[in-house]
């Protein structure tokens, strides 16, 4: 096993380490503030080609494979995870999507923009009645004779307000997991209603929204795939990756900010870095840090080799989202009372971390997928 970075991989890491210093980090603490990051920011990220990462040349995207994309992550969520959270599902679970299932009429006429930055996706699964049971959602899709008639409501969703086309699962069938389509909604149909959940306790600067379906018409050409779950599934398996390497970035920064101001910072006559359990704290954080940006790698080693990786992604998910927590956690602590303020990023750090687990899946339910993998015995029924 070789873990050296190939020349490409470092210049896009050192391309997104500059791109985050310059148009993310001076204007963090504000967007946390305002609850809204600058939108003009997401044509920038298409610009340098960070919304076309794994998507074909031939439909505007940059090419690159998973290792590539969870650098790039890495680097965003170290300055803001919110703006990772805008890149892994209007690329990740959207446009990725469109570019495996859909068909192409579906992929030229919402890849180009998705990857330019013009255009903006969001993942609509989630319902106010099922969250980690998204099998047994009630959203109905009901077939007419030029298409489909949409209802129902959807909750917590990623770029919700800000979304030119909303990937919508809603129930064509009988029960269960199989009775569940994907539609491609253009969010400017009449019926189509994103309103933004203000308060969060972290990723303020996302747009995250509650979206209402009402009598919403769309074509037979919405139409991404009648086994809805099954492509869901496979979605959030690679979603679990980019939150993965999301986490990394977080705890890489909550780390390099101890460091810096244990280096700076001074009690008893010297920097309080010379302190035996300020270093134990800090040892702590590198190694959870490192040991989550292992287990993503792996997860994007097996998914460029073509590999099972369902089970991998669960792990480094798992992980990296405690991980992040923790570390960030620990952060607060050499900060001390300073770590409580908003005048230091550490804060920002875990209130943006504590989400990590719970969307795409929760710690709970990534352990008995990981059990079940396992042991061959199905927990959830």
């Amino acid at each position: 096993m070789d873990l050296t970075l190939s020349d490409e991989h470092r210049q896009l890491r050192e391309l997104a380490r500059r791109f985050t210093d310059e148009r993310i980090v001076p204007h963090a603490t504000r967007w946390d503030r305002e609850e809204a990051i600058d939108r003009d920011l997401v044509p920038a990220l298409g610009e340098v080609g960070f919304l076309g990462l794994g998507i074909d040349e031939t439909y505007g995207g940059s090419g690159g494979d998973n290792l590539a994309y969870c650098l790039v992550l890495e680097e965003i969520a170290r300055g803001d995870s919110a703006v990772r959270g805008l890149i892994s599902v209007s690329l990740g679970l959207v446009a990725k999507s469109i570019a495996k299932h859909g068909a192409e009429e579906q992929k030229q006429r919402w890849l180009p923009g998705l990857t330019a930055g013009t255009l903006v996706g969001c993942f609509a699964l989630t319902e106010p009645g099922t969250g980690s049971d998204a099998g047994s959602l009630v959203t109905k899709a009901t077939r007419t004779d030029d298409g489909w008639v949409l209802n129902g409501r959807k909750v917590f969703i990623t770029n919700g307000t800000w979304a030119d086309v909303a990937l919508v699962f809603a129930r064509t069938g009988g029960p269960g997991p199989k009775g569940i389509s994907a539609f491609l909604v253009p969010t400017s149909t009449e019926g189509f209603t994103a309103t933004e959940i203000k308060g969060k306790l972290g990723m303020r600067g996302q747009a995250t929204a509650e979206i209402t379906l009402d009598d919403v018409e769309v074509g037979e050409d919405a139409l991404l795939s009648e086994e809805g779950f099954k492509l869901a599934m496979g979605a959030l398996d690679k979603g679990r990756m980019s939150v993965a390497a999301g986490c990394v970035g977080a705890a890489r920064g909550a780390l390099e900010a101890a460091l810096q101001y244990a280096e700076e910072r001074e009690q008893f006559g010297k920097p309080i870095a010379g302190f035996q359990l300020v270093q134990e704290l800090l040892a702590d954080m590198a190694v959870e840090t490192d040991a989550a940006r292992l287990l993503t790698w792996r997860v994007a080693d097996l998914a460029d080799r073509g590999e099972p990786m369902s089970t991998e992604a669960s792990m480094a998910k798992l992980y990296a989202s405690e991980a992040a927590v923790r570390v960030a956690n620990n952060a607060i602590q050499v900060f001390g009372g300073y770590g409580y303020i908003d005048e230091y990023p550490v804060g920002k750090y875990l209130r943006d971390a504590r989400v990590t687990t719970l969307y795409e899946g929760t710690s709970q339910i990534q352990k008995l997928l990981i059990g079940r993998a396992l042991t061959g015995v199905n927990a959830f029924i």
